[in-house]
Formats: C-alpha cells, sequence, structure tokens
C-alpha cells in the first residue's frame, strides 16, 4: 500500500520532506516508511506498555500507527512550529475515524530536551530526530526518570546514527535485544534497533 493510500486510511497527511537549515542540531522531517514500521510491528510487540513517545514526531505517522494498530498511549514531541500544527490537523482527522480507541493520543511542541519524561512513559522512540548531543540530553532525561520511578522501558531506533549507538551501549544500562531488518530494504542500514532496559 503506497503512503498516501495509508495516510488516506489513517484520515492524516505525513507524505513529504521539510528540510532544516542546517545549523540547527535538529534533522529535517522525514517520516518512517509504512512498510518499515510493518516491519518492526511482525517483530516487535509492546509489553505492559504504559505510554509510548516518540521523539522528534513530526506530522504524527508513527504516533497515528502505533495508535491505530495497538490501542495503547502515545505522546508526540515536536519542535518545528509548522509541522507541529499540521501534527494537530491531522490529530484532529485522525481522532475523528479514530473515536471508538479509548487510549489517549497528545501531541507536544517543544523541545526534546526539554521534555520532562513522565513515569508512565516507557516506550521511547528515535528516527533520528536530533544530533547526537541533543539524543544524549534526551537519554540523561530518560535514565533520571527511569530511577525516580524505577521501571523496564524499550527504546526504538529506526536507521540509527552510530553516535546513538555508541551513547546507549557506554553510557546506559539499555542492552541491545533485537535488530528488525526492513523487508526488500537495499540498504542495509534501514534497520530498527530494539533496546531495553530490565528491571
Amino acid at each position: 500500500m503506497s503512503a498516501r493510500r495509508y495516510d488516506r486510511r489513517l484520515g492524516i497527511k505525513t507524505v513529504g520532506l521539510r528540510e532544516r537549515d542546517g545549523r540547527s542540531h535538529y534533522h529535517r522531517y522525514e517520516a518512517t516508511p509504512y512498510e518499515a514500521l510493518d516491519s518492526l510491528f511482525q517483530a516487535y510487540r509492546f509489553r505492559k506498555t504504559r505510554r509510548v513517545v516518540d521523539f522528534g514526531c513530526g506530522r504524527g505517522r508513527v504516533a497515528f500507527y502505533i495508535h491505530h494498530h495497538f490501542h495503547v498511549p502515545v505522546v508526540g514531541i515536536e519542535e518545528h512550529d509548522q509541522t507541529y500544527e499540521e501534527a494537530l490537523n491531522n490529530k484532529s482527522s485522525y481522532r475523528h475515524k479514530a473515536m471508538h480507541i479509548r487510549a489517549p493520543i497528545h501531541l507536544k511542541y517543544g523541545l526534546a530536551e526539554h521534555y520532562e519524561v513522565k513515569a508512565i512513559d516507557n516506550c521511547f522512540y528515535f528516527f533520528n530526530p536530533f544530533s547526537s548531543k541533543v539524543f544524549k540530553q534526551v537519554v540523561s532525561n530518560i535514565m533520571r526518570s527511569l530511577d525516580r520511578d524505577r521501571r523496564s522501558a524499550d527504546m526504538i531506533l529506526y536507521y540509527p546514527m552510530p553516535e546513538y549507538k555508541r551513547i546507549l551501549r557506554h553510557k546506559t544500562p539499555f542492552r541491545l535485544i533485537n535488530k528488525v531488518r526492513v523487508s526488500a530494504a537495499c540498504d542495509k542500514r534501514e534497520k530498527f534497533l530494539i533496546y531495553r532496559l530490565s528491571r
């Protein structure tokens, strides 16, 4: 199914790129492909997930996909004002189609490193939304929350940057538990890495 058709099925518009000026620590908008998400969730199941956090959620594709398929609470964080407005419009039209799903879905405007990780947050998704410097700050915030309210948590990286992997390997107790390759992908980097902190 094409991305536009999948979008129409969910009642959203997420196709297309949005470039950045190159000076920002935040990267361009590019949604995770639907076929990649399909591959991920053939191999990964949410286990006792209280809430998923999508850092750099863009127009909300991952958040709406997860909410639609798994009926779990989701929060998306986006710092680009126009992209955030588009995500809000998507939420309005998506919710019209998904009124039967009781799990909440929230979109928050602001920098990822300023997001206060809540005790209910225990699955974190990243598609290279920002520099390794910002990622390190976000991971530090996650670790503080996990130490304050002790719980298990998963972290999912799509098309993982080497710097992200190094930070998780050397600066956190998260351990790699699975690699999920995207079906028919030509680029070997087109994969998901799933990390887990078990408590």
